[in-house]
């Protein structure tokens, strides 16, 4: 793991390969091994950094200890961008880093040659939500994640596929409950991308698993309606996580799609 120190806090990271950037944004509550079946195989064609989102993994929650707001997730990415002399970079988020990568590419739209959206949707926290990530945020720092982890693992991997299951479970019940905590709150207050992915003149690539109850097949279907170069892909036998749960058939629809994408000078 490497490290950049900003002025709010020190980024933990993997950066491996070279050729064109890859950045993976991992999703809540997991770290950035989340990825590892894609770092393992897109290091071979690509430079893929991998970080560990503020309060998640081995990167400090810093100056934001009560919520953090998707906008100083992007803010911390740019900064390791800046740091690494990275211009542009194909940005690929899941669930909360799907919308990670909304917020940065709406803050930063130069810096982003090609978008990846996994396992998201970009419309704003309904009141309804907004009291239940609160109440989440709530129950993590009285009770810890073990519980939630127990509680939410059939959802963020389909129970057929028991290969995912310990990887991922071990990464919630890790995740330190203060950063998760943070990151609810402000994900809570998270503004509508929608009429951000009208913006996109790129092609982009949506991906859901199928079994997904978090952000179903229809979600996805909705937000390729909103982009105007995109293509959906939906891996079959998987829910949360398909990149995990489906690695091979998530890397071949990925490989496909940085392939479309016409290298910079």
């Amino acid at each position: 793991m490497h490290v950049t120190r900003t002025l709010a806090t020190e980024i933990h990271y993997e950066d491996r390969g070279e050729g064109p950037a890859l950045l993976l944004v991992h999703g809540h509550p997991f770290d950035h091994t989340m990825w590892q079946p894609q770092i393992d195989r897109f290091s071979r064609t690509h430079r893929v950094i991998a970080p560990d989102l503020r309060g998640y993994g081995a990167t400090p929650l810093g100056a934001h200890p009560d919520s953090t707001d998707l906008g100083v997730f992007a803010e911390d990415l740019v900064d390791l961008l800046d740091d690494l002399k990275i211009e542009q970079c194909v940005l690929a988020g899941l669930s909360m880093g799907g919308q990670i990568a909304m917020e940065l590419y709406r803050r930063h739209p130069g810096r982003i040659r090609g978008l990846v959206l996994a396992d998201t949707f970009p419309a704003a926290e309904t009141d309804e939500g907004r009291t239940a990530r609160n109440a989440m945020a709530d129950r993590l720092l009285a009770e810890g994640m073990s519980g939630y982890a127990d509680e939410v693992l059939d959802r963020m991997v389909a129970p057929y596929n028991t290969h995912a299951a310990p990887h991922v479970h071990r990464m919630m019940r890790e995740t330190d409950p203060v950063g998760a905590a943070a990151a609810l709150r402000g994900r809570a207050e998270r503004p509508d991308y929608r009429e951000t992915l009208t913006t996109v003149p790129f092609p982009a690539l949506v991906v859901v698993g199928r079994d997904d109850t978090y952000t179903p097949v229809a979600d996805a279907e909705d937000m390729c309606t909103l982009l105007p170069h995109a293509t959906l892909a939906v891996v079959e036998r998987a829910a949360h996580l398909p990149n995990l749960e489906r690695p091979e058939e998530f890397d071949a629809v990925l490989d496909t799609y940085l392939r479309s994408l016409v290298r910079p000078n």
